[in-house]
């Protein structure tokens, strides 16, 4: 830490700190006694020197290759829930369309004549768009909620 040693940290450093701590524990350099341990003096620390003694056994850790992937993972999350929802529209899709066929050949087979096919009328341009969506959709959508 560049800043003295006297000087008294921020939560933001406290903070700061705990990650690197959660990074070494994930790598296996420190246990998790020794992580809770040093978590449990880390929010006691006052000053950037109490904070520096808690890593001064550890190598220096890059935070930005961590935060890096873990905006990766939020993408691969974003695409599986878009994966997921149209999923679900093609299921609804295709359950709506079983329930008119039936009812369509309840009411054929009742009347002993074949009535027109309406239910095509129901699926065909409900099942247009669905395609439309699957194959031309975006997976990483622009707009901003």
């Amino acid at each position: 830490m560049a800043q003295s040693p006297e000087m008294r940290a921020s939560d933001s450093d406290r903070d700061r700190v705990a990650a690197v701590l959660r990074e070494h524990t994930a790598q296996g350099r420190i246990t998790m006694d020794e992580f809770n341990e040093r978590l449990e003096q880390l929010y006691q620390s006052k000053t950037y020197g109490e904070l520096e003694r808690l890593t001064v056994d550890l190598p220096d850790v890059d935070l930005r290759h961590r935060q890096l992937a873990k905006k990766s993972d939020k993408a691969d999350a974003k695409k599986a829930k878009a994966h997921a929802g149209m999923r679900a529209a093609w299921g609804a899709w295709a359950m709506a369309s079983t329930i008119n066929w039936v009812i369509w050949l309840i009411v054929s087979v009742t009347a002993d004549h074949l009535i027109y096919p309406w239910p095509l009328w129901v699926m065909g341009p409900w099942g247009v768009v669905l395609l439309v969506s699957t194959l031309f959709g975006s997976g990483g959508s622009s707009r901003k909620r």
